[in-house]
């Protein structure tokens, strides 16, 4: 508690570090602001019962933000720029060019595909805002509703989804931590109070088993989210000795921290906007006269519901996107390069291809631990709703889940702020 304290002083002492909290901090605030403007037109109680029986739109609501179930301008909310993120590095396996423009042209590559992700938000939140108004209209929440109105409804539900995506890069850059996550992180925080809410007025004691089954389960994710997050497997790493005239330089031993989870929780997010995408586009299709549509999509929505099946396909999206992202964001060559370059080499491994190998090997083995604890994380919530019959519990442990991830990625980034300034 002390360091904690000590660390809160240091971090309003510099005038950096306070004007980037101060800067984050304002910039959720117009974030929330902005997420209870709604959208004219709308009928609350049904808006309220189609969330209460649709998990997957109580799932899209967490990226929203809490937009979507307030209908608000920010009904979208990063999904569309989440969405155009992983399109754009899933794009990257397939054509080299735009591997080697992340990867190996520095930052100035790295911008040019930030720009690319930019552009393809717009397109992607066009279709995303046309289809939620289109299955709105039909569950009957939005009524009257024409040509001219839809339209202006589009361009401002679009406009409202770049200028979230701005205030998400403006906090990455003038503020601190992940500017997207945290504005996740806001949203799902935002819906505490009515939810402690909900719980009280509708508390059951024949219930009180379960809420406390579910509050060990969240404690232990709590814990399980922590300790893998935080665990590293060291790699010995020794500086070659150079003699500089009268001086020596190197000589010294240390160490590589690879991580057991390198990718946070960002393949829960690309997992989820994989698996939500057509299920919006299935509750599309059900809107159509056509006899042999209505059929498809009715066999397509009966499969997504099927809970076991959703649940397999989650697992094994989760792992695979774990060892996907973390492909995309380490590369061992580089970094077998870079260790080459200054004169550093892995005791009992050539330097080069054999240590860019060696590397390899041991980020696939600890990647696999970590992409199977995060797959079983995510699933669990489902496995409890599945045992109790609560659907709640689904978005509660995905919530609770980036809550964590995103609470320890901003912890890491205050202390690497706070430690700069006293070096």
């Amino acid at each position: 508690m002390n360091t904690f304290l000590e660390k809160l002083k240091l971090v309003f002492k510099d005038p950096v570090l306070r004007n980037r909290v101060f800067f984050t901090i304002g910039a959720l605030i117009i974030f929330r602001l902005l997420a209870i403007i709604p959208i004219p037109g709308i009928d609350p109680l049904q808006l309220k019962n189609l969330f209460a029986n649709n998990q997957f739109l109580g799932l899209l609501d967490i990226f929203s933000g809490g937009g979507l179930s307030t209908f608000s301008i920010m009904m979208l909310g990063v999904g569309p720029f989440i969405t155009a993120t992983i399109i754009m590095q899933l794009l990257t396996m397939v054509f080299p060019k735009l591997k080697a423009l992340y990867q190996e042209e520095g930052e100035a590559g790295r911008m040019k595909f930030a720009q690319y992700s930019r552009l393809l938000t717009i397109p992607l939140s066009i279709i995303q805002g046309y289809s939620f108004m289109i299955l709105l209209e039909r569950q009957q929440v939005v009524t009257n509703i024409g040509s001219f109105s839809m339209l202006i409804n589009i361009v401002i539900i679009t406009a409202a989804s770049l200028l979230l995506m701005w205030i998400g890069e403006l906090i990455t850059e003038f503020g601190i931590g992940n500017g997207v996550s945290l504005l996740i992180f806001a949203g799902i925080v935002s819906r505490i109070p009515a939810v402690t809410s909900q719980l009280a007025f509708t508390f059951d004691v024949s219930q009180i088993p379960l809420y406390l089954g579910f509050l060990v389960a969240a404690l232990l994710i709590v814990l399980g989210v922590v300790v893998v997050t935080e665990a590293e497997r060291p790699i010995p790493v020794t500086y070659a000795r150079r003699v500089r005239g009268m001086k020596v330089y190197g000589g010294v031993s240390t160490y590589l921290p690879l991580r057991l989870n390198q990718a946070g929780v960002i393949p829960i997010i690309f997992a989820l906007s994989i698996l939500l995408f057509p299920q919006v586009i299935v509750n599309l299709l059900s809107g159509f006269d056509n006899v042999i549509v209505q059929a498809i999509s009715g066999a397509l929505l009966s499969l997504l519901s099927n809970l076991w099946l959703y649940s397999s396909v989650y697992f094994v999206l989760v792992v695979v996107f774990t060892y996907f992202y973390t492909a995309v964001t380490f590369d061992p060559h580089t970094l077998s390069t870079n260790l080459q370059k200054n004169g550093a080499f892995i005791p009992g491994v050539r330097p080069g291809q054999s240590t860019a190998d060696y590397i390899s090997r041991i980020l696939t083995r600890i990647t696999l631990v970590g992409a199977l604890f995060l797959g079983l994380v995510a699933i669990l919530p489902l496995a409890m709703r599945a045992i109790t019959g609560i659907a709640a519990l689904t978005i509660g442990g995905t919530a609770l889940l980036i809550v964590v991830s995103v609470v320890l990625d901003l912890m890491k980034k205050i202390d690497a702020q706070i430690s700069m300034r006293e070096y």
